[in-house]
């Protein structure tokens, strides 16, 4: 299992340029991926456009950009441009429907049939990642449009935020994988793993990447680290599609299903989600700063042995 650092999921927003200093010592720290969230804040494609250009080797993901508010057009021409920007093929574009409440709520955009949408999108999109022209008459994109980015490793790899059996059906299908978060380990073995997999056997595609996000801290009082996971991620527990899997995992609360405590006990939760299914695991830190920067120097010494 794969071990990498998120980015954007807790604390306050942090400068550009902090995110490229970021980027950097997740590389020196042996991280294999650095992902940022693209919520309200920076464009997690722009920043890690400048990540790119100062890194060598690590993975850079988004997790994820939400469809609704850009063309497939438009999202393939960042992330080929990021790829380019990397110099190989290190740049993991994970997208994803977001929320009713964004996309209705804020946007003003309809919500209804969002499996549809999705695969529409990836019927222009996929494509044009891999550097082929595209005509599509569907019911949402309709059109003709091309991208011709020579500088940039091709194909890009796409992974979508799938949870629903639809969207896991559609991402095991025609993409590289699943972007998970509030999700423990006994939904990922139960439920996500085996209806992606068969998805991907079925289309005689790899088994697809189960990249499974939680909030993590090293603490040796848990309940006073499940007290700040509760403060600072209460929100995620209201959105019905996290609600969901939490439910599955019969967790009350986004901070049942945090990664917390000792040493030995962090561990044993990340073995837990590896014999599980998950392929990658990668770490939002939270809390102080201290507690943030202990935590993510215990979760890279770990990279190389899980």
């Amino acid at each position: 299992m794969q071990i990498g650092i998120f980015i954007g999921g807790a604390g306050p927003a942090t400068g550009v340029l902090d995110i490229v200093e970021q980027a950097q010592r997740a590389e020196a720290a042996g991280f294999s991926t650095f992902g940022m969230a693209n919520i309200f804040s920076h464009d997690a494609m722009g920043a890690l456009t400048l990540a790119g250009a100062e890194t060598e080797a690590i993975e850079l993901m988004t997790a994820v950009v939400p469809t609704y508010p850009r063309h497939p057009h438009a999202m393939a021409q960042q992330a080929l441009t990021v790829q380019a920007a990397s110099g190989g093929s290190r740049f993991v574009m994970g997208i994803g429907l977001s929320h009713k409440i964004v996309i209705e709520g804020m946007f003003g955009y309809s919500f209804d049939r969002p499996a549809r949408h999705m695969k529409e999108y990836l019927d222009v999109l996929l494509p044009l990642l891999n550097g082929e022209p595209v005509k599509t008459d569907g019911e949402h994109y309709r059109g003709q449009v091309m991208l011709d980015v020579p500088d940039a490793a091709k194909p890009v790899s796409c992974m979508l935020a799938a949870m629903g059996p639809a969207m896991l059906r559609l991402a095991g299908a025609r993409t590289d994988g699943t972007i998970l978060w509030m999700t423990a380990a006994g939904v990922v073995e139960s439920y996500i793993a085996p209806t992606i997999n068969a998805a991907a056997e079925a289309a005689g595609r790899p088994l697809p990447r189960i990249v499974v996000g939680l909030p993590i801290m090293l603490h040796s009082d848990v309940d006073a680290a499940r007290a700040t996971a509760a403060e600072q991620f209460s929100n995620y527990g209201n959105l019905p599609s996290y609600r969901s899997m939490l439910d599955k995992q019969g967790a009350a609360n986004p901070e049942d299903v945090a990664v917390l405590g000792t040493e030995e006990q962090i561990e044993t939760q990340l073995r837990q989600l590896r014999e599980a299914g998950t392929t990658d695991f990668v770490g939002v830190t939270f809390g102080s700063e201290e507690e943030r920067t202990r935590t993510e120097e215990f979760l890279g010494s770990l990279a190389p042995t899980l």
